[in-house]
């Protein structure tokens, strides 16, 4: 079998980076990793020289709308494979499509175009299974999710579309909402990640749905209750029970714009990069230049403005999903927030790796795992993404 070799890296592990280290891999996986000089190699080895540049795990992102002028609510397979392509250039091996609210046939539709694109990704990050963002969300926290599809967790609805596909893997929704709690019952009993997301919930309701099985807190301070009063006393909200719950994960978009640099530092301060993953959010906007976009499907989607750096409705009211790469998640970490390189890519890797339950086979630099990596200067400018052992970008443009 013809061997993989990444030589003279700088490895991150998750809790410290060492020097003069080579990888090899057999297949898509990781079979060894040891100090270059002590690599043998055969006339068929490919061999990549990282030339002392970072050796990553391959990034993770977990919610994800689009990039490359596609968004996964077009109904197309190239809308799939063009946003998952594009991500590749950025690290990003393996993520999880996104939808937005939409009509019961929209997501009908998502479901069968995903799997035949499942079958023809080669050439961009590996697909994990879809996010459902939505339908049950709050009015009040909508934010840019369109408000004429909102509405009740109804179980006749909900079961009919878990039915309807098996490779749903998380599903965000407001746990207020009459049904949510016992949807995320249904949820759990199917090993679906349930998330709060869009919620104008008070601390104590989101306290009840964590028993309940809602295990994460979908983007952080986006769409979602602070303190509060109601009939004058003061209630806290969801973003204080994300702190208050200790076993609650979060994930935040660290693209400096939806999260200032000090609520990085406070999140990172206060829930640790063991219960943080970093997540692009990001639209059909990533990777695309500034101006008019759309947000959801090309067909129905709304219409919104990319300009400083992030996605906004046209009247400038609310932020419309980001256009964040992965690699700009970890430079704000680093650069903005003052996290070391290591704690950074923990929260794009082994992170997310765990809130998904995929840490066995992905999110760290072990023997046996999938040979999935990023290599990347000290200004986190990607040079090779590899996933499951095969080059699925290469700055270069070399032949594999």
């Amino acid at each position: 079998m013809r061997r993989l070799i990444i030589e003279n890296g700088s490895v991150i592990f998750p809790d410290y980076i060492e020097e003069n280290i080579s990888i090899i891999c057999e297949g898509s996986k990781i079979r060894s990793i040891l100090p270059s000089s002590d690599v043998v190699f055969s006339d068929s080895d490919y061999r990549i020289d990282a030339s002392g540049k970072y050796i990553s795990p391959g990034f993770i992102d977990i919610h994800l709308h689009g990039g490359g002028g596609h968004d996964f609510m077009d109904g197309t397979v190239d809308a799939f494979l063009g946003a998952a392509e594009l991500h590749a250039r950025y690290g990003t091996t393996a993520m999880v499509p996104t939808t937005l609210t939409s009509t019961t046939e929209g997501l009908m539709n998502t479901f069968s175009v995903y799997s035949e694109a499942v079958n023809k990704n080669t050439k961009g990050a590996k697909f994990l299974g879809l996010h459902l963002e939505g339908p049950y969300f709050s009015y009040n926290q909508r934010g840019a999710q369109d408000p004429k599809y909102l509405r009740n967790p109804e179980r006749e609805e909900y079961m009919h579309i878990l039915e309807s596909s098996k490779d749903i893997v998380r599903w965000s929704l407001a746990p207020e909402l009459p049904g949510a709690l016992d949807m995320s019952r249904t949820l759990v009993s199917r090993n679906i990640l349930a998330a709060v997301a869009h919620s104008d919930a008070v601390c104590e309701e989101v306290e009840e749905a964590f028993k309940e099985g809602f295990t994460h807190i979908t983007h952080l301070y986006s769409g979602m209750s602070s303190v509060t009063r109601r009939n004058a006393f003061r209630y806290a909200g969801v973003v204080e029970a994300a702190y208050l719950i200790d076993d609650m994960t979060v994930e935040i978009i660290a693209d400096g714009v939806h999260i200032p640099r000090p609520l990085l530092q406070f999140v990172y301060k206060f829930k640790g990069v063991d219960k943080i993953a970093l997540c692009t959010d990001s639209m059909r906007g990533a990777g695309m230049p500034d101006g008019e976009s759309i947000l959801g499907s090309l067909k129905e989607g709304q219409r919104v403005i990319i300009e400083d750096g992030v996605a906004k409705l046209p009247d400038r009211t609310s932020f419309a999903g980001s256009v964040a790469t992965a690699d700009r998640l970890i430079r704000t970490m680093v650069n903005i927030a003052g996290v070391s390189i290591q704690e950074a890519v923990k929260m794009m890797t082994l992170t997310p790796a765990r809130i998904m339950k995929i840490d066995s086979q992905k999110g760290s630099i072990e023997s046996g795992k999938d040979a999935d990596f990023v290599i990347f200067d000290e200004n986190i400018k990607v040079s090779y993404t590899v996933s499951e052992g095969t080059v699925i970008y290469d700055a270069l443009q070399k032949k594999h």
